[in-house]
């Protein structure tokens, strides 16, 4: 994995294929969302990080927050 300075940051058009790329923790941040099947969904991979948080009704800013915690 490349060090946390090279990481792209999570946005709100990061998929979430691309999330669990990102950063290996990303599954737990999701988890604390009660997405514990994002990485096992073959449909959602391609969902965006606004879609989830929408789908799911969590404010969108806190999630990013959360999962740009993981780069910082």
């Amino acid at each position: 994995m490349a060090p946390h300075s090279d990481m792209t940051r999570f946005e709100a058009e990061t998929t979430v294929g691309r999330a669990l790329e990102l950063h290996a923790a990303t599954q737990w941040v999701f988890a604390s969302y009660r997405l514990s099947g994002c990485w096992n969904c073959a449909s959602s991979v391609d969902e965006t990080l606004a879609e989830v948080a929408a789908g799911y009704g969590f404010p969108l800013e806190r999630f990013l927050a959360d999962l740009n915690g993981l780069l910082d």
